[in-house]
């Protein structure tokens, strides 16, 4: 039975008790029967700036238990029902797909058969539906167009409902909470309605819902139409979906639409117009790639100190240290101001002073921030939270990187502090134990058990599936507090500091041998996951460990035997390099963080087997990432896929509860694709450089437009020819040089 609206035009309705929800629709208008994870059915999502949106294929937003459709500010759920209806019925999906450029959702509807007022019926496919709906500086904009295609004119009415819970995201990701705010009286006027609801942070928090032109009937969840449409005639219906909104506008809501849809595609190419653009002789990896870079850009987010990229949508759209820095490392070479923006916001939130409940001690580097409610309250330790092992060594080893791709002495020499205080966290803080190696163990109870980049709580374990107990050193870790100590000695020397940057060789050296001393496991043929608190080996073979060969902390003999175990079919399986290879005690396909396949690890290794000399083995990674992109909705890589074996007539297996888009999913196969053509930069000599290029079977020739160092740039193309490749410019300016080392 149909949900009738219970209040016209200036009514209210009175709103729950402190601490309750407002009642769901009392039909199942928002909810679908059973258990509706994020890959039971096809989602689409939009991001800008702090809001994100998940719909459904028709532009629903559906509500029940398990689903995560709605629209999200800050970390809130401001909108968690909205269904459009023709006639009093769903209309027939055609199409829907949001557009390249991840600005603009489109979908195509059509009318079933409809009874008319008169007694008789409409045919179905007579009426075309088109919603068009895009975000913007914390609005959401829709237009709906209903036309006409009958030779006779028809009167049509059609409705949208909607409802707020203003759940907060982990109450959204399934977090019970005892106690909650106030919803507080709906407040409707002739053509809007505002919803709002104070929570226990002493917030109020708006959606306020606008709609053109006026209803004939409109509601705290219901608004209706009426139109008389002629044959070969269209009507319009603008919504404009406002949280916490402040001043109104003037702006008719239809002129509202074009100026948002416009503001909002220039703001993309903006943003996205000085990275490096590629073009390939392969259509399928062309728009892979062109997926790729526009959920870059849409998932960066404008902060005081530049442009941040937000982990991913739905769970993680915010900021996340150790994914920001691992997506600019990624996208260094396309587009260096990612990283000065990660580096400069990275920085200003610092932590200044030792906090237990966040994790913080002076000079980590920041994991996580969260803006709702639960954690305003502390009922979630999110809300500025530290407990990342890795980030910190990121931080410096990122800002390492950058100055040797850009030179840019001037944003190093504002770091340099920032720098030495992240040293001083690893020294101080880091180390606790004092035997040089840096290691995690949560001293909140509520916060992560894990705080490597496998955060699961079982993801680090010994031989016989026991989970280790802290505090707990991992392989990658001390990698990177190597590259971190190296590149703060190569900073340092830039910067005048030269006794500074002789003691982090030192320190860097020191670690490279007790690393190799320690970590190293002869029997499996690679370094171990971990040390555990009592200093004994996690015998496990782990994709962790080729994080490692993004330095140069292991020798060249135990480098092959490294690449040789992940390459092994117990390890890659096809689609990629699972985290945990077939054979291990807790190794399972379906598992978060111990048996499937995750796109950027994958990146991650490539990048360390073609520094060294492994191109062969990147190519394949690069292979096995395309071709899972191929098989990909939108051709968008997920956060991470199954590590079931490939078959060769299926794509990958989905993983349930995956985000897509996730930035550093959607930098892996560009950071892959500079990995094996070998590219780095050298701002001193402002050239680029090519150090034995490779192209795989799957790409015959490519283009690389805007390759920019020291002010200049140039274009170049790369052909196969055999085995072998010839690069070209086909444009530069006059000071820039190309180098290719064989």
């Amino acid at each position: 039975m149909d949900m009738q609206p219970e209040a016209t035009v200036g009514d209210v309705k009175k709103p729950p008790a402190v601490g309750e929800r407002p009642p769901p629709p009392k039909s199942d208008e928002f909810s679908l029967s059973g258990t509706a994870l994020l890959s039971g059915r096809k989602l689409h999502t939009l991001k800008q700036g702090d809001m994100f949106g998940v719909f459904d294929q028709t532009g629903d937003i559906l509500w029940g238990k398990d689903i995560a459709d709605g629209l999200y500010y800050h970390d809130t759920r401001y909108l968690s029902g909205l269904t459009f209806r023709l006639g009093g019925q769903r209309p027939v999906l055609l199409s829907s797909v949001v557009r390249e450029n991840n600005v603009m959702l489109s979908v195509n509807m059509t009318n079933e058969s409809l009874p008319l007022s008169d007694g008789e019926r409409l045919a179905h496919d007579l009426l075309h539906v088109r919603r068009s709906r895009f975000l913007w500086e914390g609005r959401c904009f829709e237009r709906i167009e209903i036309r006409n295609f009958d030779v006779l004119p028809h009167n049509v009415s059609c409705d949208m409902r909607f409802f707020a819970d203003y759940a907060d995201l982990f109450e959204a990701r399934g977090a019970r909470r005892a106690k909650r705010g106030q919803f507080l009286d709906p407040a409707i006027g002739e053509n809007e309605v505002t919803l709002s609801y104070m929570g226990l942070d002493k917030k109020k928090r708006s959606t306020r819902l606008l709609f053109s032109p006026t209803p004939q009937k409109l509601s705290a969840d219901y608004a209706a139409f009426e139109f008389s449409i002629a044959p070969g005639e269209r009507v319009l219906i603008h919504v404009e979906i406002q949280c916490d909104p402040s001043e109104r506008s003037t702006v008719p809501p239809n002129r509202a639409f074009l100026n948002g849809a416009v503001a909002a595609r220039r703001a993309l190419r903006r943003t996205s117009s000085q990275a490096t653009a590629i073009a390939t002789s392969n259509e399928i990896f062309n728009e892979a790639i062109r997926r790729c870079i526009c959920d870059i850009y849409m998932l960066l987010t404008e902060k005081k100190t530049g442009h941040y990229p937000y982990a991913g949508v739905p769970w993680y759209s915010t900021v996340f240290g150790r994914d920001g820095l691992i997506t600019a490392l990624q996208t260094l070479w396309i587009d260096p101001s990612i990283a000065k923006g990660v580096l400069l916001y990275l920085a200003v939130n610092q932590a200044d002073e030792e906090d237990p409940v966040a994790d913080a001690e002076p000079g980590k580097i920041l994991h996580e921030v969260r803006l709702g409610e639960m954690a305003e309250l502390g009922e979630v330790p999110f809300r500025r939270y530290y407990g990342s092992i890795d980030s910190t060594p990121l931080f410096v080893m990122l800002a390492g990187e950058y100055l040797d791709r850009t030179g840019d002495v001037g944003t190093l020499s504002h770091l340099w502090p920032h720098v030495t205080r992240a040293i001083d966290w690893i020294e101080r803080f880091g180390d606790r134990d004092g035997d040089g190696f840096v290691e995690y163990g949560r001293r909140n109870k509520d916060g992560l058990v894990n705080q490597g980049w496998k955060d699961s709580f079982d993801s680090i374990f010994h031989a016989d599936g026991e989970l280790a107990e802290g505090p707990i050193a991992l392989c990658e870790v001390q990698a990177y507090v190597y590259a971190a100590r190296r590149a703060a000695a190569r900073i340092g020397r830039r910067l005048g500091q030269t006794a500074y940057a002789a003691h982090q060789d030192e320190r860097a050296e020191t670690l490279r041998v007790t690393f190799n001393l320690k970590f190293w496991n002869e029997d499996i043929g690679t370094y171990v996951i971990a040390l555990d608190g009592k200093k004994e080996q996690c015998v496990v073979r782990s994709s962790n460990a080729g994080h490692v060969l993004l330095t140069d902390i292991a020798p060249a003999e135990r480098r092959e035997q490294v690449v040789r175990t992940l390459m092994h079919r117990n390890s890659f399986c096809g689609w990629g390099i699972r985290t945990i290879p077939e054979g291990e005690a807790r190794y399972n396909p379906m598992s978060y963080h111990n048996g499937t396949v995750w796109p950027h690890d994958n990146s991650l290794i490539a990048m360390g087997f073609a520094r060294h000399g492994y191109r062969d083995e990147a190519v394949q990674i690069f292979e096995a990432l395309f071709t899972a992109a191929f098989y990909t909705d939108l051709r968008r890589l997920p956060e991470l896929y199954c590590g079931f074996t490939r078959d060769r007539s299926e794509g990958p297996v989905r993983y349930p509860v995956a985000c897509s888009p996730q930035a550093w999913a959607a930098a892996a196969l560009p950071a892959v694709l500079q990995a094996i053509l070998g590219l780095r930069y050298d701002p001193g000599s402002v050239s680029v450089e090519f150090t034995r290029p490779c192209l795989p079977e799957s790409i015959e020739s490519l283009t690389l437009f805007n390759l920019a160092v020291g002010g200049e740039h140039l274009t170049a193309r790369v052909v196969r020819v055999g085995d072998e490749v010839a690069i070209n410019v086909v444009e530069r300016s006059p000071s820039i040089r190309l180098h290719i080392v064989n």
